[in-house]
């Protein structure tokens, strides 16, 4: 297989396995754990060499495992405390996991391939070089490793996907039907760690959060359907992970820091131009929503003094500004509105309120 595609393929698979949890992690605010887990699972993973002493062991995907889910339970349990608040104590339990990760490496394991920099950054280009053969058939061993953590991310959430909507929407609920939302929490919390410990060698921790946390949350500005949110993380995070390979080939930079940097570039575009939770969409509702309420201000001035003996001067077309005390453009504006939605007219030099008008006034106050 052409190595161009296995590095594309790779990528591709850390980056759906990772958007499948990364959906929950997103909606449970919980995106900032998963930075902490995928950097100190490295703990688990140099305790589990030091019981083995076998870098290839089954064992190190167990101590990460182990090491995730005490990452979280350390965090919720300061949490609990009420003294610490979550992003602190995720900045208190991180630092604390990882460097003693890295003072083990550094003191017990200097001669032994377990580098920090290969864990936290990666080299997709080297991915294909370590292989495996299947049926006869060469094939990148990073290739085969993430697409079964992927198939076995799929079949949890496939699974438990009634279980972990509710938990994420309704805790409570979940409780009252008999469910477990603990127990479904750990088990995603461990799935997040042997997502990250499968993916470290190819692609490092860094981009496994840029894929955990970008595609999702840019998923979330364009959908409110969970399905459809976890089907476009996937698209989102595979489109980066191939724009991502031809932009450093063609700059002849790094794979993983240009596919982070793509996501990074997805995520703001959809920040600014999703159709419905973007910036300039948000831009626009808000000033509709001003110039509507304004319109129905003006309107309701001109109700409270119709037939009245300061009608003349309340709502006079050179005093009426007074009166409201808008800035004399907006004024403009609003009164422009008006007109043009046939709401008000003017008789002389007063503005007076039609039927038009009148009506919309009694449907909006109902």
């Amino acid at each position: 297989m052409n190595f161009s595609l296995e590095i594309q393929l790779i990528a591709i698979m850390v980056a759906s396995a990772c958007s499948i949890l990364g959906t929950f992690l997103v909606l449970k605010s919980m995106a900032m754990v998963s930075d902490a887990i995928t950097h100190t699972i490295l703990l688990g993973i140099v305790v589990a060499f030091f019981a083995v002493h076998d870098l290839n062991s089954p064992l190190l995907i167990v101590g990460a495992g182990i090491v995730g889910v005490l990452t979280v339970y350390l965090v919720e349990l300061l949490n609990s405390t009420r003294l610490v608040k979550e992003d602190s104590a995720i900045g208190v339990v991180f630092p604390l996991l990882f460097s003693i990760a890295v003072i083990l490496i550094s003191r017990y394991a200097g001669n032994v391939h377990l580098d920090v920099d290969s864990v936290l950054l990666g080299e997709l280009a080297f991915a294909p070089f370590n292989r495996i053969q299947i049926f006869g058939f060469s094939i990148a061993k990073g290739l085969v490793a993430t697409f079964v953590v992927f198939l076995i991310n799929l079949s949890f959430v496939v699974i438990f996907f009634k279980e972990l909507k509710i938990s994420v929407f309704d805790k409570a609920l979940a409780i009252t039907l008999g469910m477990k939302p603990i127990l479904i929490h750990y088990m995603l919390m461990s799935l997040v760690s042997m997502t990250a410990v499968a993916s470290f060698e190819a692609v490092g921790s860094i981009l496994v959060v840029a894929f955990m946390i970008g595609p999702p949350i840019t998923a979330y500005l364009l959908t409110d359907k969970l399905k459809v949110m976890i089907g476009l993380s996937i698209v989102i995070g595979a489109v980066a992970s191939v724009l991502g390979f031809h932009f450093a080939r063609f700059f002849d930079i790094s794979i993983a820091g240009s596919i982070a940097v793509v996501i990074g570039v997805i995520f703001l575009l959809t920040l600014i131009f999703s159709p419905k939770k973007g910036l300039i969409f948000t831009i626009n509702r808000k000033r509709t929503q001003k110039m509507t309420f304004s319109v129905r201000i003006l309107l309701i001035h001109l109700s409270n003094h119709v037939n009245t003996a300061q009608e003349r001067d309340e709502c006079g077309i050179d005093t009426i500004d007074n009166h409201l005390r808008w800035n004399k453009g907006f004024l403009n504006k609003v009164i422009e509105k008006a007109k043009k939605e046939k709401y008000i007219y003017v008789d002389g030099t007063v503005y007076k309120l039609s039927e038009k008008g009148e009506k919309y006034l009694q449907l909006n106050n109902k």
